[in-house]
């Protein structure tokens, strides 16, 4: 999401680096590509200003100009204050007492309102928290329905509205069923519209005072970029919420929603939605985030992520095959299903130092395309074959080949190419493991 960004401004740096000593006309200079590089990335304007004045006036004092290491100094000044605008130290614990508590998502249609619900529903329950699910949008029954498919794949229980039933009394009914089936949250759907009107606004309003709710989290879709600064601000007012759910900052959002509407509205951001899968809702840290602009990557995320994917016992079962250099064609596969639950390549390798530089350069080879599917081509490529072919790879003589290509539906240049890439890693397996035994002498 943050490319262009990120990009921009690795090049203001690049320059400020450059130089042995700064002066006050190359701190401005800088700072005013860095608010041209903000407003670019639909950074709201005054948002922009603010931030550029606030970074300029510490520049310019005599602990930067005098500084062994200006450039860096500078680096260091505009992350401090990106982590400022992105919300530090603000409370992201959502007070979910007495019990049962009502929560209330809310927001524009397509702002992915409903798959949120799902995930933060996922959230909870793997908190431990007994969670119900409520269909709050009565004019979309499609909406109602989606809910209920994505209810039932994460586990949770489900409440559709009757009908002719009207929202209050189905919050009432929600909250009863709560309270006598012991469950922990109630969370709200609410309906939506393509703009914020007074009906919205009112049945939402009454439904917030029929439950006593006083959690309202507003989903905001990041790709309506400052729009989305109007639309926080307008709920905000109208309905005092608590937090914000930013969506869609896997697409080509350019970044500025989440750069504005916490310093606009004072809510802090919650989760942001990195996917359209159930498990891809991310807690938000103003640290990482800012790290991640500045092309610093998110090593802790990384970690994060990989320990709550990989399976430890597959990892030890891995490490004896690559000591006895035994990797097969079934050990790849396993690897690429781990690599996809941890999430699109593209998001891996934004968590990256230098991430941005990377996938530009291999858009610039011509690899950066749609890795998901790749690797979904791989898997059906791999499952196409025996178990015997699996394990002895060698086996995969021309008609075999075809015949994999056959029943994956792929050509057999493709399953060659995946051939090749486990011969890549099984050669990059036999030297690790050699490197090992050398170590182990020593």
């Amino acid at each position: 999401m943050f490319d262009s960004l990120t990009s921009s401004l690795e090049s203001v740096f690049k320059k400020l680096r450059g130089f042995g000593r700064l002066t006050e006309a190359n701190i401005r200079d800088s700072m005013r590509e860095v608010r041209m590089a903000l407003l670019e990335a639909d950074v709201n304007y005054e948002v922009a200003r603010d931030f550029v004045t606030r970074v300029s006036e510490q520049c310019i004092g005599e602990e930067v100009l005098h500084s062994i290491s200006p450039g860096q100094q500078v680096v260091k000044r505009v992350h401090d204050e990106l982590v400022k605008l992105l919300g530090a130290g603000q409370n992201r614990r959502l007070e979910l007492n007495p019990l049962p508590a009502p929560v209330m998502l809310v927001g524009l249609h397509g702002s992915g309102k409903t798959t949120t619900s799902a995930k933060l529903a996922a959230v909870w329950k793997k908190d431990g928290k007994n969670v119900l699910l409520v269909g709050a949008d009565i004019r979309r029954p499609a909406a109602v329905d989606q809910l209920g498919v994505l209810a039932k794949q994460i586990g949770v229980d489900m409440l559709a509205p009757e009908r002719g039933e009207t929202v209050p009394a189905l919050g009432r009914r929600a909250m009863d069923l709560a309270e006598l089936k012991g469950r922990d949250v109630v969370l709200f759907d609410t309906g939506g519209r393509f703009q914020i009107d007074g009906e919205l606004v009112q049945e939402l309003k009454d439904l917030r005072q029929t439950v006593n709710c006083r959690n309202t989290i507003l989903v905001v879709d990041a790709a309506i970029g400052q729009e989305s600064v109007h639309v926080a601000d307008a709920f905000h007012k109208a309905l005092d919420l608590r937090g914000l759910i930013l969506t869609k900052l896997d697409g080509d959002a350019r970044g500025g929603a989440a750069l504005s509407i916490q310093s606009v509205t004072g809510c802090p951001i919650l989760f942001t939605g990195v996917g359209e899968r159930v498990g891809e809702l991310e807690p938000f840290y103003p640290e990482r985030m800012a790290s991640r602009i500045l092309g610093m990557g998110d090593i802790v995320g990384l970690v994060e992520r990989a320990q709550e994917t990989v399976n430890l016992t597959q990892v030890a079962d891995m490490e004896k095959k690559l000591r006895k250099n035994r990797l097969d064609l079934e050990d790849f596969l396993s690897q690429l299903m781990q690599l996809r639950k941890m999430g699109s390549m593209d998001s891996l390798i934004e968590m990256l130092p230098m991430g941005g530089q990377v996938k530009a350069k291999l858009r610039e080879a011509g690899k950066g395309g749609d890795f998901a599917r790749s690797t979904k081509r791989a898997e059906a490529i791999i499952q196409s074959m025996t178990l015997k072919e699996r394990r002895r790879p060698e086996l995969l003589n021309a008609s075999r080949k075809r015949r994999i290509a056959a029943g994956s539906g792929t050509q057999v240049q493709d399953v060659n190419e995946v051939l090749k890439q486990f011969e890549q890693t099984r050669e990059m397996a036999k030297r690790m493991g050699s490197m090992q035994k050398r170590l182990r002498g020593r």
